[in-house]
């Protein structure tokens, strides 16, 4: 059964600290537990933070599952050091943080990059991971070579080049952060305007403002992409749920047919489950949750008639 709606405030948010080579993470954890679900680890996506899950995690909870949410390295309240960013950092970020706070099957759940991090820990860390949930999952950290043709690929090229230079990257980021561009970036890929909040625009907008924000941007825009999608899911045996807005433009619906396909095996039955969500767009757990959250909380409830122990 699926608990009333319910959303936390980003400053009713109970932050933790933990250090990891050196450097001070950040993370919150639901301390009382009322089931025996399997805990639940929550990433987020480029830019955002633990905040973003602020609609999810009561609903979560209240299944039974003890609820984690932290911020990678470089975003939210973890620390900004300046060093390559690769999506294999943070696998190994969210491997150490298993090991140090978890040490049970855990289900993963992401948006976006998130999204692409949990397939990752599903099929590089099975010890780690019983099950994961992927919510417009990307394709890559940054576009590969071969998708990009001109004028694309040049247009991308000097934005890389101009947000990278020493000079020139410090005023294109100022620009970047502003609220007002926030906003604007927020309105082509939110289709439901109610949910673009001060509170979400204040969430994005204040890690930006940390003095070593644009060297983490440009890291992380000049980045390799990291694995595809269709080469791990062949090496994932847990349950997948997969959720996709239908208006992203940033990850648009034709790249969730492999998951699609997937679920529709019937040699695998119940492996991939796969719902389609109208009239939203990239991050359906903020935009949707009245949608989302029955999805997740439906999906955990079944994990138990999957076999899964």
């Amino acid at each position: 059964m699926v608990a009333e709606l319910v959303s936390l405030s980003l400053a009713s948010i109970e932050k933790h600290t933990w250090v990891w080579r050196g450097h001070t993470m950040a993370y919150t954890v639901t301390e009382e537990v009322t089931g025996e679900g399997a805990p639940i680890v929550l990433i987020h996506g480029f830019g955002a933070s633990m905040g973003h899950w602020r609609k999810n995690i009561p609903a979560l909870a209240a299944a039974g599952h003890r609820v984690y949410a932290i911020d990678l390295l470089g975003f939210g309240d973890s620390d900004q050091p300046n060093l390559p960013y690769t999506l294999e950092l943070w696998q190994d970020q969210l491997a150490a943080f298993w090991a140090e706070f978890i040490n049970a099957p855990t289900i993963y759940v992401g948006n976006s990059i998130g999204g692409l991090l949990t397939l990752m820990m599903l099929a590089n860390h099975p010890d780690k991971a019983r099950a994961g949930a992927v919510l417009n999952c990307a394709g890559g950290l940054n576009h590969r070579p071969e998708e990009l043709r001109p004028p694309l690929n040049w247009v991308m090229g000097a934005f890389t080049w101009l947000v990278s230079s020493p000079t020139v990257g410090p005023l294109v980021f100022n620009q970047v952060r502003r609220k007002g561009r926030i906003r604007s970036s927020l309105k082509q890929v939110y289709r439901n305007p109610a949910a673009i909040t001060d509170e979400l625009i204040e969430m994005i907008y204040a890690p930006a403002c940390k003095p070593t924000a644009q060297k983490v941007f440009a890291s992380i825009v000049t980045a390799p992409p990291g694995p595809k999608p269709e080469d791990l899911l062949p090496n994932i045996a847990q349950p997948l749920l997969v959720l996709w807005g239908e208006n992203d433009p940033w990850t648009p619906i034709k790249g969730a047919e492999v998951y699609q396909k997937l679920a529709a095996d019937v040699a695998r039955p119940g492996l991939v489950t796969f719902h389609s969500i109208a009239n939203t767009g990239h991050c359906p757990h903020d935009e949707r949750p009245e949608l989302v959250n029955p999805l997740l909380v439906g999906w955990l409830d079944s994990l138990d008639s999957l076999g899964e122990n």
